[in-house]
């Protein structure tokens, strides 16, 4: 009797947190900032949606988001710094050495994206990190 009891009592607690997931209320369109009144949380678990609203407002879509659809991750992203085609300065440093020169975006991409950039001196396609300041600073990938 005491058995039974206790599973009674332990039933209702052993229920799961309700979850949430980030849903747009209307139409976002590609390289559109999100807006607060653009999206809401809905009362379900989406494998792959945001989840919190913090994680998508002030992002930019990087594809249309559609009225009552989750928001995916990796539908959203920093705001871009840089457009594609736009000339940019590429930055060396390695040690005491620095050099500058400029290049010829070949994507978009914000702050903290790697980004494919054509150096025009040389024409050679190189590989690189968008700065909060809009340069991107070169790898060795």
């Amino acid at each position: 009797m005491r058995l039974a009891t206790f599973l009674l009592l332990a039933l209702p607690c052993a229920t799961p947190a309700p979850a949430e997931t980030v849903v747009a209320t209307r139409t976002i369109r590609a390289q559109e900032i999100v807006a607060p009144d653009a999206v809401r949380l809905d009362p379900a678990q989406i494998p792959g949606a945001h989840a919190a609203l913090g994680q998508v407002v002030g992002q930019e879509a990087r594809v249309t988001l559609y009225p009552g659809r989750p928001v995916m991750r990796g539908a959203v992203g920093a705001p871009a710094l840089i457009e594609r085609n736009q000339i940019v300065e590429l930055i060396f440093a390695r040690g005491g050495l620095r050099i500058a020169t400029e290049g010829r975006a070949l994507d978009r991409a914000g702050a903290g994206e790697r980004i494919r950039v054509m150096n025009l001196s040389s024409r050679t396609t190189l590989f690189g990190t968008v700065t909060a300041q809009g340069t991107v600073i070169m790898t060795n990938e």
